[in-house]
């Protein structure tokens, strides 16, 4: 579909649109670098076959990475370095015009125009450069070098600078918002509310970061400050109805939390009770195992007296270097209550571990042995405070009783080195 266009108010209307006009030769293409006529000799010579490249891509190829930053560098919109970016004279004439354009005008004029500028970009989205605009406006307002032509009105030279302040600092407070700069958003706004304790708008930006960072009493405060001088305003409303949802969240959380370590406390209260009641040593060492999330507790309800306590529970075979882990050994099962499904020992290629033929041995607190009942109960086992529970762990050996005397031997040679 053709597009209509709006012509001139000047345009020749004899002119005949329809009728096809004789092609014009093209000018010839302009390249963004001089060509190295040097190099390009010496890339034909390496490649003689290699088709003919358009001009531009042709002055690219010619030149070194370095050659091209550099002359990138001499460009104002792709420049890093100020300091590199003149001719060997150090001069250049499109950056010196750019700054003379910036004088231009009283300070108001020039300020104005940064402002105008953030503006542009901030309703096309552009909040970083945007932000810059506006950061230079406010940077020609309180520049102490006054470099700008003198205003013949000092009155509205005055007004203006004060209007396009306000201005830059609210404006930049949404760039900053947008871009997630919450703390520099409030402080922006506290710029502003110096200029205008009224801004409605400075308020509700304010009150939308602090809701950002979780400052919600100074968010809360915000938005009440807002709706004080403007009751109706939907923006602020909403605002105080999202830190208001926020807060209620946080309250909820904080009481789980609370519920939570409450219960926690209870539970260890009652499991120091029952472990002091039944006369069960405990102790922690500097170095504890890992078994996971696998501790002593009260089942089935950790918060009954009436519960049985549990115990993880490492069943140790140190004439073969071999192990077996239970995660809950009840205080009212025996060592053989575990033995019997346990056995037969995938390993025991010699058949030597069985109910009957082996030695179940627990350390004392003293670090000496006792030999434990494969029948009795373990809360017989471990109460009287002669088995010391380290680290939560419930260590017990199984060693067959034809070498029963041999692990002795080495447990006491171990203890007396």
């Amino acid at each position: 579909m053709g597009q209509i266009e709006e012509l001139p108010d000047d345009f020749d209307e004899s002119l005949n649109l329809n009728k096809p006009t004789r092609a014009s030769k093209t000018p010839a293409m302009e390249t963004a670098f001089p060509i190295n006529e040097e190099r390009a000799k010496e890339l034909e010579k390496e490649n003689p076959n290699a088709p003919k490249m358009p001009p531009g891509m042709e002055a690219v190829r010619s030149h070194t990475t370095d050659e091209l930053a550099e002359m990138l560098n001499k460009t104002p919109l792709f420049m890093t370095d100020i300091e590199k970016a003149g001719d060997e004279n150090g001069e250049n004439i499109v950056l010196d015009a750019l700054q003379a354009l910036q004088n231009e005008g009283t300070r108001g004029d020039v300020a104005q125009s940064f402002r105008e500028q953030g503006n542009e970009a901030a309703r096309e989205k552009r909040w970083i450069d945007a932000k810059e605009f506006y950061t230079k406006a406010v940077a020609v307002i309180m520049a102490k070098e006054d470099k700008w032509e003198k205003p013949e009105d000092l009155a509205e030279e005055k007004k203006l600078l004060r209007q396009v302040e306000e201005a830059s600092y609210i404006n930049r407070a949404l760039c900053n918002l947008e871009l997630g700069n919450y703390r520099s958003c409030t402080l922006d706004c506290a710029s502003v509310l110096r200029l205008n304790p009224g801004n409605v708008k400075a308020f509700y930006r304010s009150a939308m970061a602090c809701l950002k960072l979780d400052k919600l009493v100074e968010a809360e405060d915000a938005a009440k400050r807002g709706l004080a001088l403007d009751p109706e305003n939907k923006a602020l409303l909403t605002a105080a109805e999202k830190i208001a949802e926020r807060k209620a969240a946080l309250e909820r959380t904080a009481a789980r939390r609370r519920a939570e370590e409450e219960r926690k406390r209870r539970e260890k209260t009652l499991l120091d009770t029952a472990l002091k009641a039944r006369e069960i040593r405990t102790r922690l060492s500097d170095k504890p195992a890992d078994v996971e999330d696998a501790c002593i507790r009260l089942v089935p309800d950790p918060l009954s007296p009436e519960s049985t306590l549990e115990f993880p529970t490492v069943l140790l075979y140190p004439m073969d270097a071999e192990s077996d882990f239970i995660k809950g050994f009840s205080e009212m099962n025996s060592i053989e209550d575990h033995l019997e499904y346990i056995f037969p020992l995938p390993w025991d290629t010699k058949k030597e571990y069985s109910i009957a033929s082996v030695d179940c041995f627990m350390e004392t607190a003293t670090g000496g042995l006792i030999k434990a009942g494969k029948k009795l109960p373990l809360l017989q086992i471990l109460s009287g405070s002669r088995v010391e529970v380290v680290d939560q762990l419930v260590k017990i050996f199984i060693v067959p009783a034809a070498k029963s005397s041999q692990f002795i031997a080495e447990i006491k040679a171990r203890t007396q080195r």
